[in-house]
């Protein structure tokens, strides 16, 4: 009988990283079983504890060995990555469960009241408070000389450990610890429900995207198309054993046909495919999930004791309130929407050019006549530069920014277990050359494989005793374990005759994960919940959004942009082409993520259930932001993953606002130069290694030296 990878505490692999190759699916459920049963234990463990609570036995103890987030990172990456069948239907199976864990270990009795215990000392009543004119976080930090009792507090904490207790106390509250029976028993109903009905909502995307191919024969149906997305689009045909050309509604298949396809029919069918997703009368269908969503969120809201979900959600971002969110959407439109009404304008007329003064212009054409108006002004398109974008070079120049800004290097390791063929395994090294993390590369779609990109881990950084330390109580001791991080893609694939061939998008899309990666491979904290990522929604997209600016530097690009045949450098001209033409339609763009934060924003400050027709609703939600008409049929919420199945609901404003932050940080690397040590230390200190361990705009203000404004956004999108 073969033993469970998951039951071996420290595996054996190079920096202990998932034994993938070992893995089986029989493997998850048991693992998972067991990892909540040691949960229960340890839990109970502190409950029992004789010693009075205090920081150090309540808040500051982790498990030892903590099986149920192993087993579980490896199982829902995978679920996302490399996902099939069976893990879909287990995922399903253990949705419950792990649900009900949850909130078991929220709800026991005895732990909450230690947690509760502990922040009361740190906390003294308010009244007492008011008498020495202290804010919490002053009796906090200062380490009050009594409470309101007259009994001596414990030891000051430091920031971080200030922090941790504010999270676990209020983490506590938030999930409905301080009710009564009654509501915990109608808040857990309300947890599972959310479980299954989040996971069932990002199934069907999965299933739906995956469903639709158009299958092509006659050459002419792909007039217009690249060599690139003909030869891809190939390949995929004969991946599935047919004739022609397959196109997918997978990003590298759909965004070429979309922009470069001369048959208008067919775009209009590619187009209603994409966003007619799970709005269609079939089991797939999600517009009954939305609803059951929104409701059960407002629900969770009002039961403790919010008005709206958005209220909920904003106490703990860096924008507070719906006004202040409403109050940078109102901003952006303001500034944006006339600019962008002229793009849309200027693309309709470069339509009528060629079709005649009566033409129309639909979504569909959008992108094409888009395409057309770019190449009149500029003559540059993004086949013109795939060329010189390979993707191995392409990830020399990353790596090679971060070697530069940081001093850190990536060496390949093929004794890393993978979970894929088409996955790389690196060992990431500080300047110094001691290890400072793991990271996964997954570039390429595959049928198990959701779409889009991102960032995420398998096992997160913490500074703490070993297991069999004999001074577990000496910090001078603890080791510092190192985190392993994962950038998963979907980028164009190679094909028979050429490498993987990049878009300039694509290569934003990679410096912007990558710049996740790099929040997580620098994470420098004590504990693990507030390591790396581990930050507000709206900070969290900082250290990605302002990698992004490198990519149409000229510095940067000379680093790495060669022609794959030849190994000429890009041309000085074509970069100039590319800095010309880097706003063209920025309006439209921010107009269109201003126009989903609307909506995001009108589902969670409902104050009643929503009861309304979906559709309609939608349409209503975005009015002001819209400056394309309706097309009937389509609808974005049933396909809306960030807001619904995921963790941006009352949140998708946060790319716009971490867009200001990172315009305003990328101002002052203009200012010392893009490849200033100095600033990117500076910036590596004060944000990228600190996670969630100080509010963010404490922070950003240690490294920016005032609050940002908006200023350096419309600046640099020439709105200003």
């Amino acid at each position: 009988m073969r033993d469970n990878p998951f039951f071996t505490k420290h595996y054996k692999t190079p920096h202990e990283t998932p034994p993938f190759h070992e893995i089986q699916l029989e493997d998850y459920e048991p693992a998972m079983l067991e990892g909540i049963r040691q949960d229960e234990a340890f839990i109970q463990k502190i409950v029992d504890n004789p010693e009075p609570p205090t920081f150090d036995n309540t808040i500051a103890v982790t498990s030892p060995d903590d099986l149920l987030e192993r087993v579980t990172k490896v199982f829902y990456n995978l679920l996302s990555a490399e996902t099939n069948d069976e893990m879909e239907a287990l995922a399903q199976k253990m949705a419950p469960i792990l649900t009900e864990h949850a909130n078991n270990m929220l709800f026991k009795k005895g732990y909450f009241q230690r947690v509760k215990a502990v922040y009361d000392q740190y906390h003294p009543a308010e009244e007492e408070s008011r008498k020495r004119g202290e804010t919490v976080a002053d009796a906090v930090e200062d380490g009050v000389s009594q409470t309101a009792d007259g009994k001596s507090t414990p030891r000051p904490l430091t920031a971080e450990e200030q922090t941790l207790l504010e999270k676990s106390y209020e983490g506590f509250v938030r999930a409905g610890a301080a009710l009564d029976e009654e509501h915990q028993a109608r808040l857990r109903e309300i947890n599972n429900e959310m479980a299954l009905l989040t996971l069932q909502f990002s199934q069907n995307n999965l299933k739906e995207t995956n469903a639709y191919e158009l299958h092509l024969t006659d050459e002419a149906d792909i007039a217009g198309l690249p060599d690139s997305a003909r030869e891809a689009a190939a390949l995929a045909a004969r991946e599935h054993g047919k004739e022609g050309w397959l196109f997918t509604l997978h990003a590298p298949s759909y965004g070429p046909f979309v922009t470069y396809a001369d048959n208008r029919e067919l775009r209009r069918q590619m187009y209603m495919a994409k966003n007619t997703i799970c709005i269609q009368a079939n089991e797939q269908n999600n517009e009954q999930i939305v609803h059951r969503i929104v409701n059960l969120r407002q629900e969770r809201a009002k039961l403790l004791g919010y008005k709206t979900y958005a209220d909920f959600v904003l106490k703990e971002r860096m924008a507070e309130s719906a006004a202040n969110v409403y109050d940078l959407l109102d901003k952006l439109l303001d500034a944006y929407m006339e600019p962008a009404r002229k793009e849309l304008e200027e693309i309709q007329a470069k339509a009528r050019q060629s079709e005649g003064d009566d033409f129309q212009l639909q979504p569909w054409d959008f992108s094409y006549y888009g395409h057309k108006l770019k190449m009149e002004r500029y003559n540059i398109d993004a086949e013109m530069l795939r060329p010189y974008l390979e993707l191995a070079r392409v990830k020399e120049g990353v790596f090679g920014l971060a070697t530069r800004l940081y001093g850190i290097t990536f060496r390949e390791n093929p004794d890393i277990p993978v979970y894929h063929p088409d996955v790389t395994a690196y060992e990431v090294l500080d300047e110094d050359g001691s290890f400072l993390a793991v990271l996964y590369c997954d570039f390429f779609p595959r049928k198990g494989k959701q779409a889009g990109a991102w960032m995420t881990s398998y096992k997160d950084q913490w500074i703490g005793p070993e297991d069999d330390s004999p001074t577990p109580n000496d910090p001078s001791t603890w080791k510092n374990s190192r985190p392993q991080v994962s950038l998963v893609m979907n980028f164009t694939k190679p094909t028979d005759t050429k490498p993987a061939l990049l878009t300039l998008g694509e290569v934003e899309t990679f410096l912007h994960e990558f710049g996740h990666a790099l929040h997580g491979i620098f994470a420098n904290t004590r504990f693990a919940s507030l390591s790396g990522t581990n930050v507000y929604w709206d900070f969290v997209e900082l250290p990605s959004q302002i990698m992004e600016n490198w990519a149409v530097e000229p510095e940067f690009l000379n680093t790495f942009a060669r022609h794959y045949e030849t190994g000429e450098p890009i041309p000085q001209e074509l970069i100039d082409r590319i800095q010309q033409s880097r706003n063209f339609n920025v309006a439209y763009a921010c107009i269109r993520q201003v126009s989903f934060g609307l909506l995001d924003m009108a589902f969670y400050t409902l104050e009643q259930p929503f009861e309304a027709d979906l559709q309609e609703f939608e349409q209503q939600a975005w009015k002001r932001a819209m400056i394309f008409h309706h097309i009937p049929g389509t609808c974005m919420t049933v396909q809306f993953g960030h807001i619904m199945s995921g963790g941006y609901a009352a949140g998708y404003y946060s790319y716009k606002w971490a867009e200001v932050l990172d315009a305003d940080a990328f101002s002052v690397f203009k200012q010392a130069g893009i490849f200033d040590r100095a600033t990117a230390q500076r910036f590596r200190d004060c944000i990228l290694s600190r996670g969630g361990t100080e509010h963010p705009m404490t922070l950003y203000r240690r490294f920016r030296g005032q609050e940002p404004t908006i200023d350096a956004l419309l600046k640099r999108n020439g709105i200003k």
